[in-house]
């Protein structure tokens, strides 16, 4: 067992203060441990210097003064290991529930929905506002922090985008691509620029930066252009139309075969209710309850929930439409048509809701038509 002399003792002590130590408590620490460690593993014979100097290097990556910063980031950030253990709980937390959720979409399986949706807010308000914490804390110039702040931000802005897109929401598109855009023109510029400079970093950047332009654009290439989104809209207000007319035609039909008509009050009800509600609808999605696409008057892909949670009104009156529907079926006479269910009409999009409106309009129609053709 080797043992150091006073002037040993001073010559690490002083060697730890020129190393950028200055807290005296940490310095007395590392001085205590340094002088064990070369007390035990020195040989008696050994060069305390030499030792000495290679030694040393075993307790930082570049400088000494790194576990007087660490230890003062410490200190003044009490709940590092708390954030750091919810960042990697809800980090593979989320991870499991978005990979389930894509799982039972190639098999085909219900939960997709709720399995994603947990998943991503997991990831955009727990994991991503706790790493942004914790490598806030970590950077130690301005230009680390802003860069940490702009990657999570847009990161939360591609999360919640694609919520609202899993929701049909219009403005998820916007966001998906404001997030992107953030990345793309602020981020990557910056990252880029300053990392390829330093020659132990320029292979990592030029990677990573590969892999953020990459994946950005596949992920880019799934969204629909506004030109196609437009044509998507044209194409589903033109099939709406095409069903107006056939009621239309189908309206016109009944009441030339049955002038009079017999009594159907259920049905004018269920009638009366669906020509309000597809009005109510059309008029909140494109501003006249008349379609005409000769003026891009054009139905949306919001779904109807967008605008009866606006209007508790309408809720009512598809709770009117669905009671009258099992009292018009508890009423049918054999032979006739029943009308299906509109339990999930509230979570349709509008062109699915009008077609629906419309088809049971025109069982209703057909029905009273084969009801006044019976002997």
């Amino acid at each position: 067992m080797y043992l150091l002399s006073d002037d040993q003792i001073e010559f690490v002590r002083r060697d730890i203060l020129k190393r950028g130590i200055q807290n005296e408590a940490l310095q007395q620490d590392l001085l205590d441990h340094i002088c064990c460690v070369v007390e035990n593993e020195l040989a008696d014979t050994g060069d305390f210097e030499t030792f000495y100097k290679q030694r040393i290097k075993h307790f930082y990556v570049k400088e000494l003064k790194e576990i007087e910063e660490e230890t003062n980031a410490l200190l003044n950030f009490k709940h590092f290991y708390r954030l750091r253990k919810i960042m990697l709980v809800s980090g593979g937390t989320a991870t499991i529930f978005l990979v389930i959720a894509l799982l039972l979409k190639f098999l085909y399986l219900p939960g997709v929905a709720i399995s994603m949706v947990l998943g991503i807010v997991l990831l955009n308000f727990v994991f991503l506002p706790s790493l942004l914490t914790l490598k806030i804390k970590e950077n130690k110039t301005l230009r680390e922090k802003v860069l940490s702040l702009i990657a999570t931000v847009s990161a939360m802005f591609i999360s919640i985008g694609l919520i609202l897109k899993l929701l049909a929401y219009p403005i998820a598109n916007l966001i998906i691509v404001t997030g992107f855009g953030a990345l793309a023109l602020i981020f990557l510029p910056i990252y880029f620029f300053t990392g390829i400079r330093r020659a132990e970093t320029r292979v990592n950047t030029i990677v990573s930066s590969v892999i953020i332009l990459s994946s950005a654009a596949l992920l880019l290439i799934m969204l629909r252009s506004p030109r196609a989104k437009l044509d998507g809209n044209k194409a589903v207000t033109e099939a709406v139309l095409r069903s107006e007319n056939i009621l239309a035609r189908q309206l016109q039909l009944a009441k030339k075969i049955i002038p009079g008509g017999k009594p159907d009050a259920i049905g004018d009800e269920i009638n009366n209710l669906s020509e309000n509600f597809k009005r109510f609808l059309l008029k909140r999605d494109t501003g006249n309850v008349v379609l005409d696409t000769l003026n891009n008057n054009y139905i949306s892909e919001t779904r109807v929930i967008m605008y009866t949670d606006e209007a508790p009104e309408m809720e009512k009156e598809l709770t009117k439409i669905e009671a009258a529907i099992r009292t018009y079926n508890a009423t049918l006479q054999g032979g006739l048509q029943r009308i299906p269910p509109i339990g999930d009409l509230n979570q349709r999009q509008i062109a699915e809701a009008l077609q629906d409106l419309i088809q049971l309009q025109l069982i209703i129609s057909q029905n009273r038509v084969a009801q006044s053709l019976q002997p």
